[in-house]
């Protein structure tokens, strides 16, 4: 995986930085961000750098599925920005004046759930009518595992063990024959845990986040995007989940793992988090130019 979280990250940021959406930014020990108030919430963004990755799992890869398969390359040739946590309830009821989540009594900083992929493409609308120039949309399922990732190529960005002091998922069912631990049976605060090298909070676990993307059940096809696109093709009008749940088995939350639900499907253990160019799902081919 070619890209390096410790590099000059203001010298491929896009210009003017800060952009003209922004109400704040900064530089952590993460990278860069942005964020943008939405009444007095705020929603922050963290800059994900150009680079490429092998995108899916080695078939020696632990409770690998064929869905993962095969590894190939994804090169992206500029950046784009990420959501440093999943959409909160709080921002949700903001922008619509509504709560859909069955964990309604956590409210504030635990993530929005039991909201469909129709939902969260309606959500993102109202946002972009609320907030002129913001101009979010869904992640792409290969910008989801590349962020996820952050410049590892492990079952999970910390390592090859997941423990729930790490993330929020069944800890009676654990990954790769891992000792059992707690079964929080709910939600927990979309900072609970630690950030991954990139600044993202809990790309494993707690919920799923819906990508872009419609399902195909494997990469073998020859016209799947290597530009980190979505792939919007094919006949399945199933879309992407990435990253498990509060109610998933270890192995469901590694970061190649993938799952799928059809656009009207709800239930309480999946959410979305948001995304903001260059890269939008219906840009260019789907494909970089030959190498020479």
């Amino acid at each position: 995986m070619k890209n390096n979280p410790q590099f000059d990250v203001l010298s491929i940021l896009p210009q003017p930085f800060p952009q003209s959406w922004a109400d704040s930014y900064g530089q952590d020990r993460y990278g860069v961000w942005q964020g943008v108030f939405v009444k007095d919430i705020e929603c922050r963004f963290r800059w994900i750098p150009p680079g490429e990755f092998m995108m899916g799992s080695p078939e020696d890869e632990p409770e690998r599925r064929d869905a993962e398969g095969p590894l190939h390359r994804v090169t992206f040739a500029k950046g784009f920005w990420l959501a440093e946590t999943a959409c909160t309830q709080e921002l949700w009821q903001t922008v619509t004046g509504k709560n859909p989540s069955r964990f309604e009594k956590e409210r504030g900083q635990h993530p929005v759930e039991n909201v469909s992929w129709d939902d969260a493409v309606d959500f993102i609308d109202t946002l972009n009518r609320q907030v002129p120039g913001l101009d979010v949309r869904l992640p792409s399922e290969a910008e989801w595992e590349y962020a996820c990732r952050a410049g590892t190529d492990t079952p999970f960005w910390f390592g090859h063990e997941l423990t729930p002091d790490k993330a929020n998922y069944s800890g009676n069912y654990p990954y790769n024959h891992g000792p059992k631990g707690e079964y929080r049976d709910k939600t927990v605060p979309v900072k609970f845990f630690k950030q991954n090298p990139w600044g993202l909070y809990q790309m494993h676990g707690n919920v799923w986040e819906w990508c872009q993307d419609r399902w195909h059940s494997n990469y073998y096809d020859e016209d799947i995007p290597d530009d980190g696109s979505a792939w919007e093709d094919g006949e399945d009008n199933a879309r992407v989940c990435r990253g498990g749940s509060w109610f998933s088995y270890g192995r469901y939350l590694r970061s190649a793992y993938r799952f799928n639900g059809i656009p009207d499907f709800r239930f309480d253990f999946i959410g979305l988090r948001l995304a903001r160019g260059p890269l939008a799902p219906e840009a260019g081919t789907g494909k970089t130019p030959a190498r020479s």
